[in-house]
C-alpha cells in the first residue's frame, strides 16, 4: 500500500508540475510587441499638446501593467485588463518637456520595452533693444526674455557670440557700447538643463541697429630736414580734430611701430634722432568713448654710414705671432661727413692690442681664443660690427711616430703619426729616407694619420712630417719599433735518450722554436684535447719535466707554441715508452726462477711421495739361488761393466713393518744410502750372516733404495757405481 501511495503521489506531482510548466509557457508569450507613438508629432512648439500612446500586442486579454517613461523617469503608468493601449496626454508643453521617451508593458516576470522616441519642444526668447539708432561709442541695451527659467543666456552680434552667462531670472539684460559705425544685427537664445541633459531654444527675433560714425579725426604732423639722414632731429605732434564737447577727455597716443613715444589728452609733442635701424612708421591714435581712430605716416631715413666690418690680418694667425685688426665702414654719406669723422673702437677693449691709426689695431696673438666686435661712432650714432670669434692657431708640435698594434715580419704594418698639439687641419707625410710615400690631412679631432706599409722588415728607415701652416714643418724621429718574428721550426728533445728511458728516471721534454718571445708553450699527450702542461717563456725554449717516471707516463707527446704574432706551430709527435727498471727485471727473474725451482721440487716430491707410498716394500718377484747371485756378483765385479738396462720395476708389494732406525745405514754426499726393509720375521742373526757373506750387490741398471724412518724421507737419485772393494753397510750404522 505504501508503494502504491508513493507512486500515486509522484504521478500527481508530475502532472501538476507539467501543467504549471505549460501554463508558464503560455503566460511567457502573452506580450508580443510594444510600440510608442507621439501624436501629433515628435517636434512641437512650446505650449502645444501631445499624446503619448503605448500600445501592446497581447495573446490574451490579461491584466498587464503599462508605463511611459522620460529619461528613465515614469510619466504615466496604469494596470489594465482587456485593453492593449495606454494614452498619456501632455499639455502646454515647455522646453523642459523635451527628452527621450519609452514605454514598457509588464506581465508578471515578463516585460517588453518599446524603441526610444525623442520629443523636441521648440521655443524662442524675445529680444528687445534700445535705441535702434546710435553713434559710435554710445551704449545700447539688449534684453532677452525667456518664457521659463533658463540655465544660460547667449547674445550674438552679427551672428557671432559676444556674451554668454548664467542669470537667475527669465530675463537677461546686457549693456553694449558700439565701437564701430555701420549697421549691426543682434539676437539671443537660451538653454534649459533637464536632469543631466541640456536643451537649447531656438533663436530670438533679430534686431538691427544703425550706428553713426563719431565726428573725430587724429592729426599727425612731422617736421625736419627735407632729406632725412640718420641722426637728424625730427619733431612730431599727435592731436584730435573735432569740435564736439564730449571729446574733452579724448586720449591721444604717439607710436613708432610698436614703440609708444608719448601719450596725453587731446594733443602730444615728441622729438627724436632717427636711425636707420629704427622703424620709420609713425602712428597717431585717438580714443574717445572706446572708439579708436588712427592715422599713420612713413618717412624715408637715409643711412649716414654703414655698420663697420672687422677683419684680421693675416687670415690665419698663430699664437704669439703679430696680428692686425682693421675696423671700417664700407659706405657713408659723403655730403654729410667724411671717413675721418668716424671714430672706431673695439668692443670689448683688448689690452694686448694697440691702436696704430683710426680703426687699425695691432699686437701679439694671445694663446686663447677671444670674441670681439668693433664700433663706428658719429654724432651720437653707434653702429656695431658682427661679433667675431678669433682663434689664434696653435703651431704643430714635433710629431711622434709609432706602430699601431705590433709589427710582424712579412706582414703589413700600420704606422701612426701624431702631434700632441696643433690647430687643425694638420697635414702628415710619411717619409722613407728622403722619399715621400704617403700624405694625409687630419681635419677632425677624431681622425688620425695612419699609414699602411707592406712589410715590417726595414722600419728604422721611416719618419713622418707634420705641418699646419706655411711655416717650416716639424719632423719626427726615425721609427723605433720591435718587429715580431713568427715562430717556426718547433722541435722536441727528450732527455734521457728514448731507448734508455726506464721507470724512476727524471724526464725532460724540451720544446724549442725559432721566433720572437714571449712564447707560450703547451705540451700534449696522445690525442687529449687539454694540455698536460703550459707555460709562457721569454726565451725560445723551455721544458716539461716528469721527476719520477712510471709506466703510466708512456705515450705520444707533442708541443704547441704561439707568440704575439699569433701564429701557432706544432712539433712532431715523440713516442715515449717507459721501460721496466733493471732491478724489477732481476727481481722478477729471481722470483720466476724460485717459482720454477719450487715447482720442480714440488713435482719431484709429489711423484716420489706417491712412489714411496705405493712401494713401501720393494722386492724382486723371483729371488735367484744364492749361487747364482754370487756368481753374477763375481762376474759383475770382474767385468766392471755397468749395464744399460732400464730400472727394475717391482710389482709385488708387501706392507712395510716398522724399521729400527739403528739398522738403517746412511752416507752423505755422493754416497749411496741403503735401506733395508724387513718384510718377514727373520732371525736377526741370520740376516747379519747373510749380509756378511755378500761381497757385492748386483747392479743391473739404476737401482733406487728408499729408507723410511719416523721423522723424514730422503730421496737421492744417482747412477749406480759400485766399487769392488766397497763394503755393504752394516745394520748397525745409524
Amino acid at each position: 500500500m505504501a508503494i502504491l501511495l508513493v507512486l500515486t503521489t509522484t504521478m500527481l506531482l508530475f502532472s501538476y508540475v507539467h501543467a504549471e510548466s505549460i501554463a508558464a509557457a503560455q503566460q511567457s508569450i502573452v506580450i508580443r510587441k510594444v510600440t510608442l507613438y507621439i501624436e501629433p508629432s515628435n517636434e512641437v512648439a512650446r505650449g502645444a499638446n501631445v499624446t503619448l500612446c503605448c500600445q501592446a500586442v497581447l495573446d490574451e486579454p490579461e491584466a498587464v501593467e503599462f508605463a511611459i517613461l522620460k529619461d528613465q523617469n515614469v510619466v504615466c503608468t496604469q494596470t489594465m485588463s482587456g485593453s492593449n493601449a495606454l494614452l498619456c496626454p501632455l499639455t502646454n508643453l515647455k522646453l523642459a518637456n523635451s527628452g527621450h521617451y519609452t514605454c514598457s508593458v509588464k506581465f508578471k516576470d515578463e516585460e517588453e520595452t518599446s524603441k526610444v522616441h525623442t520629443l523636441t519642444v521648440t521655443d524662442a526668447p524675445v529680444l528687445h533693444l534700445n535705441p535702434v539708432e546710435t553713434t559710435e561709442g554710445e551704449e545700447i541695451t539688449l534684453t532677452c526674455v525667456a518664457p521659463e527659467q533658463p540655465s544660460k543666456f547667449y547674445f550674438y552680434k552679427d551672428s557671432k557670440l559676444m556674451w554668454a552667462g548664467t542669470i537667475d531670472s527669465t530675463k537677461a539684460v546686457l549693456n553694449h557700447r558700439v565701437a564701430s559705425s555701420g549697421t549691426h544685427t543682434f539676437h539671443c537664445s537660451y538653454k534649459v538643463l533637464v536632469d543631466t541633459d541640456s536643451y537649447g531654444s531656438g533663436n530670438s527675433n533679430t534686431v538691427t541697429v544703425s550706428v553713426k560714425e563719431l565726428a573725430i579725426a587724429p592729426v599727425l604732423e612731422i617736421t625736419g630736414p627735407q632729406k632725412i639722414y640718420e641722426g637728424d632731429q625730427l619733431f612730431l605732434t599727435c592731436s584730435i580734430n573735432t569740435s564736439l564737447p564730449s571729446t574733452s577727455h579724448a586720449n591721444v597716443l604717439l607710436k613708432q611701430g610698436t614703440k609708444l613715444l608719448s601719450k596725453g589728452l587731446l594733443k602730444v609733442n615728441h622729438s627724436l634722432l632717427v636711425l636707420d635701424k629704427d622703424s620709420a612708421d609713425f602712428e597717431c591714435e585717438v580714443i574717445v568713448k572706446r572708439v579708436v581712430k588712427t592715422t599713420s605716416k612713413n618717412i624715408s631715413v637715409a643711412e649716414l654710414f654703414s655698420a663697420p666690418t672687422l677683419t684680421m690680418s693675416p687670415a690665419e694667425v698663430f699664437q704669439k705671432d703679430d696680428m692686425t685688426l682693421t675696423c671700417r665702414s664700407d659706405s657713408y654719406a659723403s655730403e654729410r661727413l667724411n671717413n675721418s669723422q668716424l671714430i672706431y673702437s673695439l668692443d670689448p677693449r683688448q689690452d694686448f692690442l694697440y691702436s696704430k691709426s683710426n680703426g687699425v689695431f695691432y699686437g701679439k696673438a694671445p694663446k686663447s681664443e677671444f670674441n670681439v666686435s668693433c664700433v663706428a661712432k658719429h654724432k651720437g650714432i653707434d653702429k656695431y660690427s658682427e661679433i667675431s670669434t678669433l682663434r689664434p692657431k696653435v703651431p704643430v708640435s714635433i710629431p711622434e711616430i709609432s706602430v699601431v698594434g705590433q709589427a710582424i715580419l712579412g706582414q703589413p704594418v700600420k704606422i701612426l703619426c701624431r702631434s700632441r698639439t696643433g690647430s687643425l687641419p694638420i697635414t702628415y707625410t710619411l717619409l722613407k729616407g728622403y722619399t715621400t710615400l704617403m700624405v694625409t690631412t687630419v681635419r677632425l679631432a677624431s681622425e688620425e694619420a695612419v699609414f699602411t706599409v707592406e712589410s715590417a722588415s726595414d722600419l728604422r728607415s721611416y719618419k713622418c712630417e707634420a705641418k699646419n701652416s706655411l711655416k717650416n714643418p716639424q719632423y719626427s724621429k726615425t721609427l723605433i719599433a720591435a718587429v715580431t718574428v713568427p715562430l717556426s721550426n718547433p722541435t722536441l728533445i727528450v732527455i734521457p735518450d728514448l731507448a734508455e728511458i726506464t721507470e724512476g728516471d727524471h724526464l725532460y721534454i724540451i720544446c724549442s722554436v725559432e721566433g720572437t718571445p714571449p712564447v707560450t708553450f703547451k705540451w700534449y699527450r696522445s690525442d687529449k684535447k687539454d694540455p698536460v702542461y703550459a707555460i709562457t717563456s721569454y726565451s725560445n725554449n723551455t721544458d716539461y719535466q716528469i721527476p719520477v717516471l712510471s709506466r703510466n707516463h708512456s705515450g705520444r707527446y707533442s708541443c704547441e707554441a704561439v707568440n704575439p704574432a699569433n701564429n701557432i706551430v706544432y712539433s712532431d709527435f715523440v713516442d715515449i715508452q717507459v721501460r721496466m727498471a733493471l732491478w724489477k727485471k732481476a727481481l722478477i727473474g729471481g722470483v720466476c726462477g724460485l717459482a720454477v725451482s719450487a715447482l720442480v721440487v714440488g713435482l719431484v716430491l709429489y711423484f716420489k711421495s706417491r712412489r714411496a707410498v705405493s712401494t713401501e716394500i720393494s722386492v724382486w718377484t723371483q729371488r735367484p739361488p744364492e749361487t747364482e747371485f754370487f756368481s753374477d756378483t763375481v762376474d759383475n765385479e770382474e767385468s766392471s761393466v755397468v749395464t744399460t738396462e732400464p730400472d727394475v720395476e717391482y710389482t709385488e708389494v708387501v706392507h712395510a713393518q716398522p724399521v729400527d732406525p739403528s739398522r738403517v745405514p746412511r752416507r752423505q754426499g755422493t754416497d749411496t744410502v741403503y735401506s733395508e726393509l724387513q718384510n718377514s720375521p727373520h732371525d736377526m742373526d741370520d740376516h747379519d750372516n747373510y749380509v756378511s757373506d755378500q761381497q757385492h750387490v748386483p747392479t743391473q741398471g739404476s737401482v733406487e733404495y728408499t729408507a723410511l724412518n719416523g721423522e723424514h724421507d730422503e730421496i737421492t737419485r744417482y747412477q749406480s757405481e759400485v766399487n769392488s772393494d766397497q763394503d755393504l753397510p752394516s745394520s748397525s750404522v745409524g
